[in-house]
């Protein structure tokens, strides 16, 4: 896959700060959630995408959203060491209050756990390295095109206890005012043959104590409208698109 970093630009009026605790969870009311170590949570039920033109699921930002969005513009937001099957994800954003027209200069961000269930910036999970992919990895921004699309290279995200495979997303419009913060579902039996056959790739955690999106405290409500459609396999890697619709 080309890797391109895109680190000319930055926009300073959205240097945010957010500074969250340092859970495993991320429900859709407290940031927290459990389920047993030893057993999944819920049963594997894949749902077909719900392309209506009503707004995107509104959903919790944390609990590690990006401490410094302005710093890290780019499409390519991997680790840069290769573990994790390559998954490009093709995000659109459309306006719902205008019958889901294209949104151009949207502003994107993105971030997700690697496949060990951790994500960068936070605790022991961030990386003490001047390298700009090192410190920041698995987080990016991108904005939207004439037709909406966004684009980054990443991986498969690995899951951690409580949460089915997740990416979360924050969107703006080009002024930096929030429009949107929501997430990204994968198919259950997408997520548990990663996790299950993915071992050369890095995903050796298994499947035990996962939590499938019935089960899922942020997805089990609103699974069909953050449906991402994924295709592709483990060896070759991922193509993810979903449509995001945001009220403009």
């Amino acid at each position: 896959m080309d890797r391109k970093l895109f680190v000319k630009h930055a926009f300073s009026a959205l240097g945010i700060v957010a500074v969250a605790p340092l859970i495993h969870a991320c429900s859709k009311n407290n940031d927290s959630a459990s389920t047993s170590s030893d057993e999944s949570s819920g049963s594997s039920s894949d749902v077909t995408t719900d392309t209506s033109c009503s707004v995107s699921p509104t959903e919790t930002g944390g609990p590690f959203p990006t401490k410094q969005p302005s710093s890290y513009v780019r499409s390519d937001i991997t680790k840069g060491d290769g573990i994790g099957s390559p998954l490009t994800a093709k995000i659109t954003i459309v306006n719902s209050k205008n019958n889901c027209t294209a949104l151009e200069g949207a502003i994107v961000d993105i971030w997700h756990c690697d496949v060990d269930g951790n994500y960068s910036e936070y605790g022991g999970t961030q990386m003490q390295s001047t390298n700009f992919q090192a410190v920041h990895w698995l987080r990016g921004r991108q904005v939207t095109d004439a037709n909406g699309l966004v684009t980054f290279e990443s991986i498969f995200p690995g899951w951690y206890q409580g949460r089915a495979t997740h990416i979360h997303v924050h969107v703006y419009n080009a002024g930096g005012t929030s429009l949107l913060v929501t997430q990204i579902a994968f198919p259950d039996t997408l997520a548990i043959t990663v996790n299950s056959t993915g071992s050369a790739y890095g995903y050796t955690k298994g499947t035990s104590g996962y939590t499938y999106n019935n089960a899922d405290n942020v997805f089990s409500d609103s699974v069909a409208k953050e449906m991402a459609t994924v295709t592709g396999s483990v060896d070759k890697g991922f193509e993810l698109s979903i449509t995001i619709k945001a009220n403009a």
